[in-house]
């Protein structure tokens, strides 16, 4: 699969990225928020690393725009109770480390992270596996899900993809 981000600047955003994307999805099942704090972590990693990662001054205040872009969009999908808040902080926040050519790559991303991250979460619910995590605020939710497991996980693959994609 070709990608539009260059391995370099996957390689740049990767070793600062994946960690808050962990922690993100483990905030989410624990208690099935996202906190604030790992929302700005990326902001603030996109703003500094991204001054050495995407060029300036056009595509790096594009990427900005971006974020802001999704922030309105997510806030609207909020509103009308189509996703949390926090699910919708993250994507503003992700949406930076994204180029815009990948657009529908992150969309096949986005979908087979939803799909198998539903499924696993469920799966464990169900099976001697939910006893490793007894505590998990997730579990007991009813239909909610913690998107977080799939929006970090996204986010990761797509640098992990766009990094190993001249391999």
């Amino acid at each position: 699969m070709q990608l539009d981000i260059p391995a370099t600047q996957a390689l740049w955003f990767l070793p600062f990225v994946l960690p808050v994307c962990v922690w993100v999805a483990w905030s989410d099942l624990r208690s099935m928020r996202i906190p604030n704090k790992s929302v700005m972590a990326l902001v603030g990693i996109f703003v500094v690393i991204g001054l050495f990662a995407v060029p300036f001054p056009q595509e790096y205040l594009w990427r900005l725009a971006q974020l802001l872009i999704v922030l309105a969009l997510g806030f609207l999908a909020n509103m009308v109770g189509l996703m949390g808040a926090g699910d919708s902080k993250f994507l503003a926040a992700a949406a930076p480390f994204i180029v815009w050519g990948d657009a529908a790559v992150i969309c096949f991303i986005l979908s087979a992270s939803l799909l198998s991250c539903f499924a696993a979460h469920r799966i464990a619910k169900y099976t001697p596996l939910r006893r490793l995590a007894p505590e998990w605020e997730s579990w007991d939710r009813g239909r909610k899900f913690p998107m977080g497991t799939a929006l970090g996980l996204t986010l990761s693959a797509y640098l992990v993809m766009g990094a190993t994609a001249g391999l």
